[in-house]
């Protein structure tokens, strides 16, 4: 779940054209995502970094709206839009999820600390068929004659994080109890056959719902809706 070049990154939507000045001048928030927060990096791992920017509530009375994601100034850096990015979050996308929880926050604002405090009224069931949805996609790109096992490796802690998710009500970034099994993947040096089985246990226990802190059935929307609006004024 990295980003790297000039692609249009992670669940980006829209387009991300012009607003290059808007990070960091207006950046709320910047966490490191990928192996470094998973505990997974190795000596070649890159710093992968998501963040939240506030544009002037005034750039939205124009025909051109601010862009919804910027690309950089950093390598590996990507940023949303707050409104967007809320929506995402809504959605249960796995990626912007994962910047809510992150230990590894660089840069925050009061903005930014207000948007981590409300992260589990994001939150909800529909997150079991995002997660789901999204390792699925993972799986079905991966030739098991020529895997390539660092997106295998991705595909596993990805239904590993959503399966605690169901379970404890919140995404699980930490993989330190995973690492050597998983890093073997990424070597790999675990056979095909056993990765299979190893994701069917993983999308078994995903499919299964929730425990004593199973999600609700849909997010808070009444309080991230009260919170873009006092940022919307704010930022007037």
């Amino acid at each position: 779940m990295t980003s790297t070049g000039k692609r249009s990154g992670p669940a980006a939507g829209g387009a991300a054209t012009g607003g290059e000045d808007l990070v960091p001048r207006h950046l709320a928030l910047s966490v490191v995502v990928g192996s470094r927060a998973y505990g997974l990096a190795t000596a070649d791992s890159d710093v992968d970094r998501r963040g939240v920017f506030v544009p002037p509530t005034p750039m939205f009375w124009r025909l051109d709206k601010p862009p919804t994601h910027v690309e950089g100034p950093r390598p590996e850096e990507f940023s949303w839009e707050v409104e967007r990015f809320c929506v995402l979050a809504l959605g249960a996308n796995p990626t912007v999820l994962e910047c809510l929880w992150s230990p590894l926050v660089e840069h925050v604002t009061e903005t930014g600390a207000r948007l981590r405090a409300i992260r589990k009224a994001f939150l909800s069931i529909r997150a079991e068929e995002t997660f789901l949805r999204y390792a699925d996609a993972q799986f079905r790109r991966i030739s098991p004659e020529r895997p390539k096992w660092k997106q295998v490796m991705h595909m596993i802690r990805l239904l590993i994080s959503g399966r605690h998710l169901v379970r404890e009500g919140e995404p699980l970034l930490d993989m330190s109890e995973h690492r050597d099994r998983l890093l073997a993947v990424r070597r790999g040096e675990v056979p095909w056959p056993e990765v299979v089985r190893w994701r069917a246990d993983l999308v078994a226990d995903l499919s299964g719902g929730g425990g004593p802190a199973a999600l609700p059935a849909e997010p808070d929307r009444a309080a991230v809706e009260a919170f873009l609006i006092d940022v919307r004024r704010s930022a007037l």
